[in-house]
């Protein structure tokens, strides 16, 4: 059983920073673990995914260079670093992960555990 806990978010002003962690309190190990953000009025978006076994990551095209998914196996963590927010960043952001061998698709129904989100809110 994977069961995600997330922390990190809050209000920054444009081009600020904020690091979000997901945490796994679960007794299984999740292979893959992607942060997925979605604001008001717009679809879901995958942001980055990480395979825990070999480190591998993906990022969204808009966040490239801005944004690093890494983890922490010792303490079941995932972590995304946030640096030059943009407003448009603005979302409820939400972590989730699966267990298994692949990590290759943001694809909502490939992740079988959510985390319960958090809000990130940059100002311009």
């Amino acid at each position: 059983q994977v069961q995600l806990v997330e922390s990190g978010g809050g209000s920054v002003q444009d081009g600020g920073s904020l690091r979000l962690s997901c945490t796994n309190s679960g007794s299984t190990k999740s292979t893959c673990v992607g942060w997925f953000r979605q604001a008001p009025g717009k679809e879901r978006e995958g942001v980055a995914r990480i395979n825990t076994n070999n480190g591998f990551t993906y990022y969204l095209d808009s966040v490239k260079g801005r944004f690093t998914v890494s983890r922490d196996n010792t303490k079941n963590t995932v972590y995304l670093q946030m640096n030059g927010l943009q407003p448009e960043d603005t979302a409820m952001y939400y972590c989730a992960a699966r267990s298994g061998t692949f990590c290759t698709t943001f694809a909502g129904y490939y992740f079988t555990s959510w985390g319960q989100g958090t809000q990130v809110t940059v100002s311009s």
